[in-house]
């Protein structure tokens, strides 16, 4: 079953499910697409630019085809009309087309069919040990710069979180170029992103320690 909903493209903004993404509004296509979805649903679908398409985002730049739905859980509209909110993901999609818009409507909005993201029980285990190598090496890239930082990831990130929300929250935060956040995304399920994000962040270690790293997997 499709739903249409308004698509927000952006250049550096990647967002998953289950995490917050600060956002200001300042565009005035964008203000009015907030003040529509604040009266309404509060529902914005997250897309991100295509990178050919990263210097400028000017008209209706090529996305990617799959994005998150954000539900606004924080609003302040300022005196000028500006907007500063928080989305929270919700649930992935993918965009099957783009209506015409009317010509009040300055904003896109898409067609779009949800995205599952599978873990069946027997997979937990797995999903696991996958998460703990996840940690170390990233623990091991910002050892450096942060000392304790293992100690640190656990007890930020584990307070009051599954596995599968960490996963997401760990996504999003960590600094990956768009289209690497992107594939990250596109992976099949929990268990696929978090397979694709060990690989990135083993392809990072092995840069780092000058060893001939394996390029990671593509899941675009």
């Amino acid at each position: 079953m499709s739903d249409l909903i308004p698509i927000f493209p952006l250049q550096q903004v990647v967002l998953f499910p289950r995490v917050r993404c600060p956002l200001h509004i300042f565009e005035t296509r964008y203000r009015q697409m907030a003040l529509d979805a604040l009266a309404s649903d509060e529902r914005i679908g997250m897309v991100t630019i295509r990178p050919e398409q990263s210097s400028s985002t000017a008209g209706d730049p090529p996305i990617f085809d799959v994005g998150c739905e954000g539900r606004i859980v924080q609003s302040e509209r300022l005196p000028d009309g500006r907007y500063n909110i928080v989305l929270l993901g919700a649930r992935r999609f993918r965009i099957l087309d783009e209506p015409s818009r009317p010509e009040a409507r300055l904003y896109r909005s898409a067609r779009v069919e949800y995205l599952d993201d599978p873990l069946a029980g027997n997979e937990t285990e797995r999903l696991s040990g996958l998460l703990d190598r996840c940690l170390d090496l990233l623990a091991q890239l910002l050892e450096e710069q942060v000392p304790g930082a293992r100690q640190q990831l656990q007890e930020r990130l584990f307070c009051g979180n599954d596995r599968a929300a960490v996963v997401n929250t760990v996504c999003q935060l960590i600094e990956l170029p768009p289209p690497e956040k992107q594939g990250l995304l596109e992976a099949e399920g929990v268990l696929g992103r978090s397979q694709a994000l060990v690989d990135l962040l083993e392809f990072r270690q092995a840069e780092r320690s000058g060893g001939a790293p394996t390029p990671p997997r593509s899941v675009h």
